[in-house]
């Protein structure tokens, strides 16, 4: 499966913001609970415009994070209107533009528009890609028995199950001990 690049790259930031609470953590702690951890995560991920790097922006995040989780896990039908509610909310405008390295691609808001705007703003754009091309199932939850983390299943089979190869290896080996047993 693919998307536009943009689409996916968005996608891929809901997945590492999302997967950074303590849900879904891999410490099992609020991976991002300073402002800190926040600056690291947006420049990974080449984030511009407006960052704040104060309290009042990270509180504003989290609550981003938590909204895009819940998104993550909805229907197509009820996805729709989360997404269009995140898009009337910040008055956005879609127009393309092409900034630093990226060729045209889309915003919807502002580079001085609040971080968290933003970030919901882009993640709904990508998502009105996955809604239109019905591919709300490549948006999983993972399948490991003690994991919470979110997946962005972009293979051609559209069978991928696990955040990541770990959770992978460790309900694999699970698997293996368990037929073994029954032996």
């Amino acid at each position: 499966m693919r998307f536009a690049p943009d689409t996916e790259e968005s996608l891929a930031f809901v997945v590492a913001l999302c997967n950074t609470d303590p849900s879904a953590s891999r410490s099992g702690a609020d991976e991002l609970a300073t402002v800190d951890q926040l600056a690291a995560l947006l420049s990974h991920f080449g984030y511009t415009g407006r960052i704040d790097h104060d309290e009042a922006e990270l509180r504003d995040v989290h609550r981003a994070r938590a909204l895009l989780r819940h998104v993550w896990t909805l229907d197509r039908d009820d996805a729709v209107g989360a997404v269009n509610k995140m898009l009337r909310d910040a008055k956005a405008l879609p127009h393309l533009v092409r900034h630093d390295s990226q060729d045209w691609h889309m915003h919807a808001t502002e580079p001085d528009s609040p971080l968290a705007e933003r970030i919901r703003v882009e993640a709904a754009l990508a998502l009105i890609d996955v809604i239109r091309m019905n591919e709300m199932d490549r948006l999983r939850i993972c399948a490991a028995d003690d994991c919470a983390g979110l997946l962005l299943d972009l293979s051609r089979n559209g069978l991928k199950r696990f955040c990541t190869v770990r959770c992978g290896n460790r309900m694999n080996m699970i698997a293996f001990r368990e037929r073994r047993a029954d032996r």
